[in-house]
């Protein structure tokens, strides 16, 4: 076993509760950590034989600038569904999403959810 992490992914996005978020948009960190048997990958040194991070960030790439959500929970949990969909291999994953300077009336430096499956 072994962990694949990918810290620090930065997307420009329109989700939020309040409309002018969905309107203007912010910036959005997300760290992703994935539970993998890393054995045989490091055995063969094959990128066939891997969980593709390359591909992982694809997906999350893709889930941020989809559809609009409300809430980083819903958004988290198709990060979570889309990436067991397509990367097999993978055995546990921890997906966390920060808004950075929220709009919650004072100076805040980032709001986040933590999921895991």
């Amino acid at each position: 076993m072994g962990k694949i992490i990918i810290e620090d992914m930065e997307f420009y996005a329109f989700h939020g509760h309040f409309r002018e978020e969905q309107i203007v948009g912010n910036r959005f960190l997300v760290d992703l950590e994935m539970e993998a048997n890393l054995e045989i990958p490091a055995a063969s040194d094959q990128l066939k034989d891997a969980v593709n991070y390359h591909r992982a960030y694809e997906i999350i790439r893709k889930e941020m600038r989809m559809k609009k959500s409300n809430l980083l929970e819903n958004i988290a949990r198709r990060i979570l569904d889309a990436l067991y969909a397509e990367l097999p291999g993978i055995e546990k994953v921890t997906v966390k999403i920060r808004k950075m300077h929220p709009p919650m009336g004072g100076p805040i430096k980032s709001v986040g959810v933590v999921m895991t499956r």
